[in-house]
């Protein structure tokens, strides 16, 4: 591994840790025992930093939902996302593209084509897995489609204090995934 890579995986590991929001330079430096000027020097600045990480943090979640064996249904399919969408490191490297979209780093280059290739790499990585458990490959992105954006949007719901309803939405959800992959939506 380069001097690069290494940092990069440091890096990553401390903003899933402590998050992305407030990273400043010289305090992730040192959390990672190095200077903000090697930082720079390695990504060129702050900005090709969170950009590189955001990416690395993707390839995490994808190569976990690469290991997650095939579920019988599409159904079963979307229930065993969820529980992996609370599970480490995945909880952790959705947070941290929730958090660059959430502070507007994803708008505006040179974030706006790395998240692009993310999204891009995130929805193969959930096409695949889905048609490894029973979802038509013609139908295949629909699927994704949905059950992508629901999923997210019950992540980011996961403060709240109503676990069993949460888990009953997502069977809901699981269930709509199940009859558009079969043709019935």
């Amino acid at each position: 591994m380069s001097r690069r890579d290494v940092l990069l995986d440091q890096v990553t590991d401390h903003v899933l840790e402590q998050g992305l929001i407030g990273l400043t330079l010289r305090p992730l430096a040192a959390a990672v025992g190095t200077s903000d000027r090697m930082l720079i020097y390695h990504f060129g600045s702050r900005d090709g930093l969170v950009s590189a990480v955001v990416a690395h943090a993707t390839d995490r979640a994808v190569a976990c939902i690469d290991a997650l064996p095939a579920a019988p249904t599409v159904r079963s399919a979307v229930n065993r996302l969820w529980v992996a969408y609370g599970e480490q490191p995945l909880d952790s490297c959705l947070d941290v593209y929730v958090q660059a979209a959430a502070t507007g780093l994803l708008g505006s280059e040179p974030y706006l084509s790395e998240a692009r290739a993310s999204n891009e790499r995130w929805s193969v990585a959930l096409r695949d897995f889905l048609v490894r458990s029973g979802a038509p490959a013609r139908r295949a992105a629909r699927v994704v489609t949905l059950v992508d954006s629901a999923l997210y949007g019950f992540h980011l719901d996961l403060a709240t204090d109503r676990p069993d309803e949460l888990a009953r939405g997502v069977d809901d959800l699981a269930r709509a995934a199940q009859a558009l992959a079969v043709g019935r939506g």
